[in-house]
């Protein structure tokens, strides 16, 4: 049997095209071009079947695919659908004595390779080359280790592994009918009586929140259901007041199905994830507004951050932060320029100086342009006539520091004039740059191993003109987008897709799909695209 099924495989890469009629069905191949490699490399010879049927390996593998939703993942996407058939096929043949036609063999091993390269893809990352993959799917099958071979290829980071744990922990509630909804009442406030607060504390329970206790059926709003549901809010980012309002009672209800995917989406993100975290370094996250100070994978300083707008948005990316500027000149990015300052600046110049705004020649260095001999109504951005920029001082946005990690968004972190805004859930404010709210304690962070105090701090943060400080060792800035975590104590941490880069990755993984359902059938010699994420 064997010997049947390779000439099936070796006449494919031979091209002999009449032998594609003999299979079967024509599969469509997710990883074209590494299946292909992978048979070239082997002659033709079949994976997966043996003399006695499928190999322990291939049964290996389709236990495997049939616990992907454990991944985050669905099993149909590797071909589950069209392989179990074939393996009810296979048995009914052996059961009855009956021969199994060598083309379902060709195929049911065609489609193995495939689920097994694509799958290999998912969980290690899109980028991932179809070489590293072919090798690793050689080394299983002669080693043996399918299993082991696949986990392998998953992020190496105790944040992704914690996110699996909830996942699977809320597939199993999912399937035993999930939470209950809790309907739409009064404002309740802390010491108030309400009928729901039964079905409020089993919901807490179910999070963690809140622990069983005996008052459990009790109508009042008591101390310890007060604490879980503050626990609550935190944990999803809301004014954590203990008041159960129409925001609060939203999040309780969103569906266990919701969270679900949102986490699945958060893995998708972790799996193409190429980072590398040092063990010391500066971590944004967009969508929590926060930035964290990670030493040896403790977070050793946090603060709230204030992000780009929705339609100017902060980038996630990775750099090096390589100096610290005291006192700095706020350079208008183009598009405020263009949308904003120059529109007011043609109908009263004067309101550059009220601002502390100056122009600088271009390739002039220092040279200021005199805002009132210049013909603003034939002024364009384009055709602007130098820099435009603040002078420091606390009417400049940038505050009074900014730290620079150079890139090609020219996105940096900085102090801000509008402290107020730290007070706000919502904080997409800025024009894509981050601005800070404990400065000077970053500062004194960064440059205590240079011997800054904070009386030289204060010093520099008061200056009339810009002073560069280069760090003494470069740090890691990582600005990423999360909106599904678990925390370092275990807690499970939700936000609001503020960008709708959920909604996008979500798009891109439909749009993949529908690509490989489209795909050509199978015959040699095409390009076999490889779809991948693009966030």
């Amino acid at each position: 049997m064997p010997d049947e099924v390779s000439r099936l495989l070796a006449g494919l890469l031979d091209r002999r095209n009449e032998t594609l009629a003999r299979l079967p069905a024509a599969p469509l191949l997710v990883r074209e071009s590494a299946v292909w490699a992978f048979y070239r490399q082997r002659g033709g010879e079949p994976a997966w079947i043996g003399p006695l049927g499928l190999t322990p390996s291939a049964h290996e593998l389709v236990e495997f695919l049939r616990g992907v939703g454990d991944f985050g993942l669905c099993s149909d996407h590797y071909h589950l659908a069209a392989i179990e058939p074939l393996l009810d096929l296979s048995g009914d043949s052996l059961r009855h004595g009956v021969l199994f036609d060598p083309g379902y063999f060709a195929l049911l091993d065609l489609l193995l390779t495939d689920a097994f390269l694509s799958l290999g893809a998912d969980l290690a990352g899109q980028d991932t080359a179809d070489k590293a993959l072919v090798a690793l799917l050689g080394r299983v099958l002669k080693h043996g280790g399918v299993t082991a071979g696949l986990l392998a290829l998953q992020p190496d980071r105790h944040q992704y592994a914690d996110l699996l744990i909830e996942l699977r922990r809320l597939r199993q509630l999912s399937a035993l009918g999930g939470w209950r909804r809790i309907p739409a009442g009064p404002v309740l406030r802390p010491g108030m009586k309400d009928e729901r607060l039964p079905l409020l504390r089993r919901r807490l329970m179910l999070d963690g929140d809140l622990e069983p206790g005996n008052s459990w059926d009790s109508p009042e709003y008591d101390t310890a259901t007060v604490l879980a549901l503050k626990s609550f809010q935190r944990r999803h980012g809301i004014d954590d007041d203990g008041v159960l309002g129409p925001v609060t009672l939203a999040e309780l209800n969103r569906p266990v199905e919701e969270r679900i995917r949102q986490i699945e989406i958060n893995l998708v993100r972790w799996r193409n994830d190429d980072r590398h975290y040092r063990e010391r370094y500066l971590r944004v996250n967009i969508a929590a507004y926060r930035l964290d100070v990670i030493e040896l994978g403790e977070t050793v300083m946090s603060m709230p951050v204030v992000v780009g707008t929705p339609y100017r948005k902060t980038p996630s990316f990775s750099a090096q932060m390589r100096y610290i500027e005291f006192a700095p000149y706020w350079y208008v990015p183009p598009t405020i320029l263009r949308e904003d300052k120059l529109p007011v600046i043609r109908r009263d110049p004067t309101w550059l100086s009220r601002h502390h705004y100056e122009i600088v020649r271009w390739g002039k260095t220092g040279e200021r342009v005199d805002p009132l001999r210049v013909d603003w109504s034939r002024v364009r951005a384009e055709t602007f006539p130098g820099m435009l920029r603040q002078r420091p001082g606390p009417w400049n946005p940038l505050g009074r520091v900014k730290f620079m990690f150079p890139n090609r968004y020219s996105v940096y972190l900085h102090d801000t004039d509008s402290p107020q805004l730290f007070a706000r859930l919502d904080r997409t404010y800025s024009s894509g740059c981050i601005r800070i709210e404990r400065p000077l304690d970053l500062a004194q962070y960064l440059l205590e191993a240079a011997g800054w105090d904070c009386d030289r701090i204060i010093e520099a943060l008061e200056r009339p003109e810009p002073l560069r400080v280069d760090l003494p060792d470069p740090v890691q800035v990582h600005i990423v987008y999360w909106t599904a975590w678990v925390d370092a104590g275990g807690r499970m941490h939700y936000r609001n897709d503020v960008y709708q880069r959920d909604a996008d990755l979500e798009l891109a993984w439909r749009e993949r799909l529908a690509l490989e359902r489209e795909g050509r059938q199978l015959a040699w010699g095409g390009a076999g695209q490889n779809r991948s994420l693009s966030q």
